[in-house]
């Protein structure tokens, strides 16, 4: 992994989804350092955000623990290409499935090119997501509370209902929450909305998959250096950004991929309806 990050960052700012290969410094994506020991060997995942940010890591991740990795991206064409380089480079195969998840045919589309291509999923990473900053109610448009409704919450659900007949015992479901889940901020009013959803949906769907044998799990992050900081945030907060956490840094993609890889691993075979905080100190309830 490269240095880990200080404080004051490079002001900047991106138009949404923004790219990683435009972020200064550029994310640390694991390209370098993870090393793989064969943990998900022969499976195959679906990652909605898999081009860049935490998406990237865990695609690079899964694909060096053996992984076949699907990657769902919105029109980022550069940067999926680019991840699925280094999955292939791994020696596993990656699909590439361009197209905006706030679409209900669209995410049952990903899901049902994913088991014509490799005839299961053993994994899905529900991933993508969508903010934008905001001082009041007034700047929250309808467009904008629907997109992030849709884009959070509505795609996760299209996406796992239509995944679960393709997936066998022992499959993973991998929800991204926040750490705004438990500690929402009031200019993110929407995203922290969503986040606590997403963790209460993963706790029903733990219970609700049980006697399939199909775990769900959510994954809540701090601060993390992604294309969405620069692509909606204020330049002047990213000077800032991840300096309010007791590690007093904001967080690398690299810095979560082990913990997506443990919980689609059957190491985690007991491990469901559970919110594993990546947070750089911050407690998560």
């Amino acid at each position: 992994m490269t240095d880990r990050p200080e404080n004051p960052q490079q002001a900047q700012q991106q138009q949404w989804p923004g790219s990683f290969r435009e972020m200064q410094p550029v994310p640390d994506h694991g390209e370098t350092s993870y090393q793989g020991s064969g943990r998900l060997k022969g499976k195959t995942a679906i990652i909605t955000g898999g081009d860049s940010g935490i998406g990237r890591a865990v695609a690079i991740a899964y694909a060096r623990e053996g992984a076949d990795v699907v990657i769902s991206y919105l029109d980022e064409h550069e940067d999926a290409k680019d991840t699925a380089q280094l999955v292939e480079a791994a020696g596993q195969q990656a699909l590439l499935i361009a197209g905006d998840i706030m679409q209900a045919e669209h995410c049952r589309s990903i899901v049902a090119q994913t088991a014509d291509r490799f005839g299961k999923i053993d994994i899905v990473v529900n991933n993508a997501a969508f903010q934008m900053t905001r001082d009041s109610l007034d700047e929250i448009d309808d467009d904008e509370f629907d997109r992030t409704m849709k884009t959070n919450l509505y795609a996760m659900f299209y996406i796992c209902k239509a995944a679960v007949p393709h997936m066998p015992a022992g499959s993973s479901i991998i929800n991204t929450a926040s750490v705004n889940a438990d500690q929402p901020k009031p200019k993110l009013i929407a995203y922290s909305a969503t986040k606590a959803a997403i963790i209460n949906f993963s706790g029903s769907l733990a219970a609700l998959l049980a006697d399939k044998g199909i775990r769900a799990n959510a994954v809540a992050p701090g601060p993390i250096w992604t294309p969405l900081i620069p692509a909606t945030m204020p330049p002047q907060q990213i000077e800032s950004f991840g300096s309010q956490v007791p590690l007093q840094r904001m967080g690398q993609p690299a810095e979560l991929a082990s913990s997506y890889v443990m919980l689609a691993s059957d190491e985690a075979s007991y491990i469901s309806g559970a919110t594993i905080a990546v947070t750089g100190g911050v407690a998560v309830i």
